[in-house]
């Protein structure tokens, strides 16, 4: 049976040993369960992050509440760009894009889709951002449980509002996922990981739609750009050596990555005769994912294309520099993670304060071949 909504309700059936007596007095009696105006309001409104790596890692917040309750309803807010990755993961109903840039106030726009959402009914707001203006919509919207850190002095608009213990919830997942358990509560042992669902279709679809029909070798993806500045960059040098190393074995190798990727995808492919195929520049988040899922292997920095390599499950080396996996590590069992712990690193800097990149240019193409040879299925 389902509701004017389309949801399903489901009522517990009477015990079998009293079943013939009810008939027969026509007795209707059932075991109490959600009403349907329960069920319409067992729903979340999640304020998303504004990073692909943090909105990949936001799903281990997801697939918690459902775990909790598989029953409730999960929609979420965030930025149009992460509509692709928000539409492969099985726990979230709706998606609401954000109408404002990246830093925008938007004051009237935001009250406008605060108001809009008053209908939805939410019992509760989870806004995973610490800014001001990400706490808005949702106390725009009426919602009445409002749960957040404290982030920029939200007084007020967060009505849930949670002190960060940052020795508690050491990593960026367990700060997700406190938010939606009661403040206090521990964070599970074993976290549901992310885990983005690619259909086979969406794999061979991806493959027809750039001509790249797949053969007996096994692909190994290099994505050699880094969302923060060359601090986290892996040399193109380097990623080319690596590639040659491959090449020369029979794999073919691919190159993904967005447009401010492109020159190094020129270096790489100078140093390699061209015979990477090179998807940088060409390719939307969706494309990306399905690429990915077609690989045997993958060799990223840090950054967002990690985490989503990390949470398709495929055999992932990550290389990192000045940033550190201590906090957002590529969460998945198939990882080697590359971090030379040098004395300068983590500095968190954009650009090598000592002018050397030691930290990178140290980690050589056999370093990461060895990485890679270790991963399971390889």
């Amino acid at each position: 049976m389902r509701n004017s909504q389309g949801r399903e309700l489901r009522f517990s059936p009477l015990s079998a040993s009293a079943n013939s007596l009810r008939e027969k007095h026509q007795i209707k009696e059932a075991i109490p369960t959600r009403s349907a105006r329960e069920l319409l309001e067992n729903n979340v409104l999640i304020v998303g992050p504004a990073w692909i790596g943090d909105m990949v890692m936001s799903q281990c917040l997801y697939r918690l509440l459902k775990q909790r309750d598989s029953a409730l309803q999960i929609d979420v807010l965030a930025p149009d760009w992460s509509r692709p990755l928000l539409e492969h993961m099985p726990e979230v109903r709706h998606i609401y894009s954000m109408p404002l840039t990246h830093g925008q106030l938007g004051l009237l726009a935001r009250y406008r889709l605060g108001k809009r959402l008053r209908q939805q009914h939410y019992r509760q707001a989870i806004v995973l951002p610490n800014s001001f203006k990400s706490a808005l919509i949702p106390w725009f919207a009426k919602i009445p449980l409002r749960t957040g850190w404290r982030g920029e002095m939200r007084y007020g608009l967060i009505n849930d509002l949670r002190i960060l213990d940052k020795q508690k919830y050491p990593l960026m997942i367990d700060r997700f996922m406190a938010l939606g358990l009661p403040a206090g509560e521990a964070c599970p042992v074993n976290p549901p990981w992310p885990k983005l669902a690619v259909t086979e279709s969406e794999a061979q679809e991806i493959l027809e739609k750039f001509h790249c029909p797949k053969d007996h070798r096994k692909i190994l993806a290099l994505c050699p750009g880094a969302q923060f500045g060359p601090a986290k960059c892996w040399p193109s040098e380097h990623f080319a050596a690596l590639a040659n190393h491959y090449l020369e074995a029979g794999w073919q190798v691919w190159l993904l990555g967005a447009k401010d990727d492109l020159a190094a995808a020129v270096t790489i492919q100078q140093k390699t005769q061209e015979r990477c195929v090179s998807f940088i520049g060409q390719t939307t988040l969706s494309d990306v994912m399905a690429l990915l899922s077609n690989v045997d292997g993958v060799v990223c920095n840090d950054s967002g294309l990690m985490h989503i390599a990390a949470a398709l499950n495929v055999p992932l080396v990550a290389i990192y520099g000045s940033s550190s996996p201590t906090f957002t590590p590529p969460l998945s069992r198939q990882v080697r993670i590359l971090w030379l712990k040098k004395s300068c690193s983590p500095c968190f800097k954009r650009i090598c304060p000592e002018d050397h990149y030691h930290c990178l240019t140290e980690i050589t193409p056999e370093i990461v071949s060895r990485a890679i040879e270790e991963l399971q299925g390889f």
